[in-house]
């Protein structure tokens, strides 16, 4: 028979605390000296994509264009794309132009004809252009933040409409913590690996968002049927802890797994340079590890540690108030 584990979480929920505090520090003194870079979707700009073949470099690249642009343009490359109908593969070229919220197409042909001009043999074709206005990115930026703010004032009303018999608004309360320690540390990662904020970084925060609640309600399902067969009058930190480590093993493999998974596909997109998917992918993987952590050792540790705050404040009142000793003691 498999022997149980008898981990004490809620003991040790002042040093789980103190990691993860430490841990938003780095990251916001990182955010303050490094600072973030925001892709042209929310700053507004510009992005055209070539086609080419054979092999140039970055550092030509941008000595053919920065005499025409005045330089500042980020460049990703694309590799081993096929076009329909052709067996040959042709690579693709992005340049991102923050400060262009519109091209005209005479700078678009004068792009064009320097690249021809230091690539001869390199069939460079003009393929797309976009351009996207300041504003309209400011506002599609907020938009992003409203929906983001939006799924977390819906999760915290479901978790406490949930839980609400084992005192759904605190473990409501405790669980968004958690989530918003998700999206702070997915956003560090943003800042420390350089990674422009894109559409991705929504997409990021809205999966983190998901998956790390997930666990979390798991958690609190786990706390709630260990209420209801230890009864009303057990030791919280005792359910909380019993319902840790019976929960334990299964959130852990749930998250190696989905680790594993998006492992897989940052290495696939490093190998072939696809750095729409590494914005994704890499956040995504130090998200996971984020989401078991909050969700095992922080969350519902925090919670204990919150009830039995209110209780102890609940009991003073009670103290004071004579009609409300009755009561407090129920």
């Amino acid at each position: 028979m498999k022997k149980q584990m008898n981990l004490d979480f809620v003991g040790r929920k002042k040093k789980f605390a103190l990691i993860s505090l430490s841990i938003l520090i780095v990251g916001i003194l990182c955010n303050i000296f490094m600072g973030v870079k925001m892709d042209i979707q929310f700053t507004g700009g510009s992005i055209i994509k070539y086609s080419y073949v054979g092999d140039i470099s970055e550092q030509d690249v941008k000595a053919a264009l920065d005499p025409v642009t005045g330089g500042g343009e980020s460049l990703q490359f694309n590799y081993n794309v096929y076009a329909a109908g052709s067996s040959t593969p042709h690579n693709m070229l992005a340049v991102s132009l923050s400060d262009k919220n519109q091209l005209s197409s005479e700078d678009q042909q004068k792009m064009l004809g320097a690249l021809e001009e230091k690539f001869p043999n390199a069939s460079m074709t003009q393929v797309e252009s976009n351009s996207v206005e300041a504003t309209m990115g400011r506002e599609f930026f907020w938009k992003c933040m409203v929906a983001v703010a939006l799924a977390s004032i819906l999760m915290l009303v479901y978790v406490a409409f949930r839980f609400r018999k084992i005192g759904g608004w605190s473990a409501g309360l405790m669980a968004l913590i958690a989530l918003m320690n998700d999206c702070l540390v997915s956003y560090f990662v943003f800042v420390i690996f350089r990674i422009p904020l894109d559409d991705n970084f929504v997409a990021v925060i809205l999966t983190i968002l998901g998956y790390s609640l997930n666990d979390t309600i798991v958690v609190y399902d786990r706390i709630r049927e260990n209420r209801r067969l230890l009864g009303p009058k057990s030791d919280l930190a005792t359910v909380v802890n019993l319902s840790l480590n019976q929960s334990f093993t299964r959130t852990l493999n749930t998250s190696v797994a989905t680790f594993m998974a998006v492992c897989c596909v940052t290495v696939v997109a490093l190998i072939y340079q696809l750095d729409s998917i590494l914005s994704f992918s890499v956040p995504m993987m130090f998200g996971v590890v984020s989401g078991f952590y909050t969700s095992v050792f922080l969350a519902s540790p925090l919670w204990v540690g919150m009830r039995t705050a209110m209780a102890k404040r609940n009991a003073a009142k009670a103290e004071k108030n004579p009609k409300k000793k009755k009561a407090a003691a129920k």
